[in-house]
């Protein structure tokens, strides 16, 4: 993962200087797709944890995409590969089932979804008359799909985030989000303390913080100087 960041850096570093010969025509554009990477810490929370933000963490990455609908709203999938980790004897509360609480996991898992994104301003560059800024927050939520501990649960995405266009067609942003999983078997174990779950009762979640790069495709108009 530590080479994934020196490339983000580079990547930044190169896109930053470099001259775009193009720029004065793509600050006009508009562009449809969005293709990237990402990376960054994960933790998880569920039986073995109920509490605790950045507790016994690991890494994520994967891929991204982003289908922009409108300059304030778009649709975002990702591909992402991590793990839930976590140690039992760390929590206070006592399982019916395991006494002694001699439980702990290291899972992978790999986490398909689609989350909608509301930018709290027009994103893009070279539209300021519009509106459009180069900083924007946002928020998000959607519905994805996990695989891991050999079982498939949905799980329900939801966080924020902020994106920031360094030139114009390349792209970095922070992206935090709590998974929700619709499943209790993530961490290896059902139902350890014996209670009735419900929609989202008594079920495992993990968080992603992903630092992302990406890169504009697919200009929607291309304005006429005939």
């Amino acid at each position: 993962m530590a080479r994934f960041y020196a490339i983000i850096v580079a990547l930044f570093l190169l896109i930053w200087g470099g001259k775009d010969w193009g720029a004065l025509k793509a600050q006009e554009l508009e562009y449809a797709l969005e293709l990237g990477a990402m990376g960054g810490p994960s933790f998880y929370m569920g039986d073995a944890q109920l509490s605790g933000f950045y507790k016994n963490v690991t890494m994520a990455g994967g891929a991204m995409g982003r289908y922009n609908i409108t300059p304030r709203m778009a649709l975002k999938f990702d591909l992402g590969f991590g793990s839930v980790k976590g140690n039992a004897a760390d929590e206070k509360n006592q399982f019916p089932d395991m006494p002694n609480k001699k439980w702990n996991f290291n899972n992978s898992l790999v986490d398909v979804g689609c989350q909608y994104e509301l930018n709290f301003w027009g994103y893009g560059m070279g539209n300021s008359y519009k509106g459009h800024k180069r900083l924007t927050p946002y928020i998000q939520m959607g519905l994805g799909f996990t695989y891991c501990n050999k079982a498939l649960t949905m799980n329900i995405p939801v966080g924020f985030g902020i994106k920031y266009k360094i030139r114009p067609r390349w792209n970095v942003g922070i992206d935090w989000s709590m998974r929700f999983a619709l499943g209790d078997k993530l961490d290896g174990i059902e139902d350890p303390y014996r209670i009735k779950s419900g929609f989202l009762k008594n079920k495992d979640s993990y968080s992603w913080t992903m630092l992302y790069i990406s890169y504009d495709l697919c200009p929607k108009y291309r304005k006429c100087n005939n």
